[in-house]
Parts: C-alpha cells; structure tokens; sequence
C-alpha cells in the first residue's frame, strides 16, 4: 500500500543520526516548530511545501508544511524564533551557542551569515 507522503521530498534534521533522532523528537512533542541553514545552501523549501522528515535511520517519521519562511542574519535571529526552534534550554544564547557550533562543523561560522529561518507545521505522524 503507497501512502501520500511517499512522493514527497524527504530529510532529516541535523548533521548525525544521534541530532536527527533528537530534533525529530522535539517535532513529534511539539515543542519543535522552525529550523534555520545556510543560506549557501540553497532554498531548500518554500511556503505550502509539504516535506518528509527521517529519523536518524532514515526511515519516514513525520510530515511537516512550511508555513514562513525568511532570510536573517545569524546575529538577528530573536528569542520568539529560538524558543519555536524548541530546542536546548529554549534561551536565546544555548540557541546561538548550539547553531554556531553547527554551523562551525558545517562550512563555517560567522555572527553576520544570512540564515533561511523557517516555520512549519506538523501535518502527519507516520507510524510504523
């Protein structure tokens, strides 16, 4: 049996399967609402797209919709985005600590690099 979903693009968040694990679980709990990457890497989605998210085995987890999307600078992102990120201790510098140490592993860091910040909406827990 084929599922909607199926179609659709998928990722997972983070750069390993330990960060994929846990950021899908803040989704899943709903504390995890927004994300952010390079802009370097490229527009990776855009309003009312529907995406396939993967656990750190990269199997299908959940749905998420893209409901804003923007460019910020890394040193301009606010408290309100860090704390929808629902990630850390929810403050704003554990936010900055955490992304500049991503962002170092991950191409390179800088407090003036443009960021896409995304919002999304949980649309679908996939079972197993």
């Amino acid at each position: 049996m084929t599922h909607p979903w199926e179609a659709l693009e998928s990722f997972s968040f983070g750069d390993s399967p330990e960060m994929a694990d846990r950021l899908l679980a803040f989704v899943l709990g709903g504390s995890k609402r927004a994300t952010c990457w390079s802009v370097a890497d490229g527009q990776q989605t855009q309003l009312g797209k529907k995406m396939v998210v993967l656990d750190g085995f990269g199997k299908p987890r959940a749905v998420v919709e893209t409901v804003e999307l923007e460019q910020r600078r890394f040193c301009d992102v606010d408290w309100q985005f860090a704390l929808d990120e629902g990630e850390g201790d929810r403050a704003l510098e554990d936010w900055r600590r955490g992304h500049q140490n991503y962002f170092a592993r991950n191409g390179g860091f800088d407090p003036e690099m443009m960021l896409w910040c995304e919002r999304f909406r949980l649309v679908e827990v996939i079972g197993d």
